[in-house]
């Protein structure tokens, strides 16, 4: 059994080898423009599709891996003075505010950012465009899990049954800190420690939890983990035997929404290059193409979603949210009282 991140880790390492041996053998006939696209880990697209943008244009696209979110930001503040690429993808909301308050980027605003849906334009100085959100939700298995399953978001004692992500080394873990604090944003000290002494598991990252102890995909004996909304989908798309139905559903009432967004970076020297790459990234055949391969929804209304989508990948009709600015300025401090209360 699959599901999108561990996928994704596997085809982004393929995309961008792919896409940098087209670079390398481009550029040895000489003519076409190259721009860098500094990129989180879990980043992928279509070689076809790149490759559509640069017959469009004579642009060539290489892939920097920034690692994730977090270290990606960080590289791109250390490196402002002499930028290492000319745009940015996968600044999340989570680390938007600070991102933007760094003016690491210049004001784009794209002929085509009209297009987007509204709740993913959080950042109003045009530094940052929307390009795809999902959501970080409760995954559970069907097969372990009996009764309603809203009510396990919110049950101190599903401690025994949960698997989740340390916040301080993972993207998802840190969603769901935030998703607490959101829920609960007076009591959510209390709830954490309610899980602790009811036995949750904690591990360093996504691909751990969910491929070492989640029952729903491994050999694992929590049938609760923290992971994506789209995760059903990508189970059936990357079933080794095909089925109709996930064996895992998504607790909607825990998902916190993520928009991940791109910019360009201030300094480039190919800053009309880098808005068409922008332009392009907002255009249907690329957006279309982010589904299935990043497992997360395209941030262009009118892109058609594949049906997989459509029947299996979860979007919470309420998720949970906290403004970029009051995560930028308690993040660390929500992270370290967490720490205290779990993991001390």
């Amino acid at each position: 059994m699959f599901t999108a991140r561990s996928v994704l880790r596997h085809s982004t390492r393929a995309a961008m080898a792919a896409t940098i041996a087209i670079v390398a053998a481009s550029c040895g006939g000489g003519g076409a423009d190259s721009i860098t696209l500094l990129a989180h880990s879990s980043f992928a697209i279509s070689e076809s599709t790149l490759q559509a943008f640069t017959e469009e244009t004579g642009i060539e696209v290489e892939i920097l891996d920034g690692g994730d979110a977090g270290a990606m930001l960080s590289q791109a503040v250390l490196t402002s003075d002499n930028p290492i690429a000319d745009v940015i993808y996968g600044i999340d909301n989570t680390f938007l505010s600070r991102a933007v308050s760094e003016e690491i980027t210049i004001p784009y605003e794209s002929p085509l950012i009209d297009g987007v849906h509204d709740f993913t334009r959080l950042d109003l100085t045009n530094r940052f465009t929307p390009m795809d959100y999902g959501d970080v939700c409760l995954q559970y298995d069907r097969q372990a899990i009996e009764g309603d399953p809203s009510a396990l978001f919110g049950d101190p004692s599903l401690g025994d049954r949960l698997v989740v992500e340390d916040p301080a080394t993972s993207s998802p873990g840190l969603a769901f800190l935030l998703s607490t604090i959101s829920a609960f944003p007076d009591t959510w000290q209390d709830y954490w420690r309610q899980l602790r002494e009811s036995g949750v598991l904690v591990v360093s990252g996504w691909e751990e939890a969910y491929y070492g102890e989640f029952s729903g995909a491994s050999d694992g004996d929590r049938p609760v983990v923290v992971s994506y909304g789209s995760s059903p989908a990508a189970e059936v798309v990357f079933a080794v035997e095909p089925i109709d139905e996930p064996g895992t559903g998504i607790v909607e009432e825990s998902c916190f929404r993520q928009v991940e967004f791109a910019g360009i970076l201030d300094g480039t020297g190919a800053e009309d290059e880098a808005k068409q790459l922008i332009d392009f990234m907002l255009s249907t055949t690329f957006q279309e193409d982010i589904p299935l391969n990043m497992f997360v929804f395209p941030a262009l209304e009118s892109a058609q979603l594949p049906q997989v989508f459509i029947d299996h990948a979860v979007v919470a009709r309420e998720p949970r949210s906290i403004d970029p600015a009051e995560i930028a300025a308690n993040r660390d401090r929500w992270i370290d009282e967490w720490t205290e209360i779990v993991l001390r």
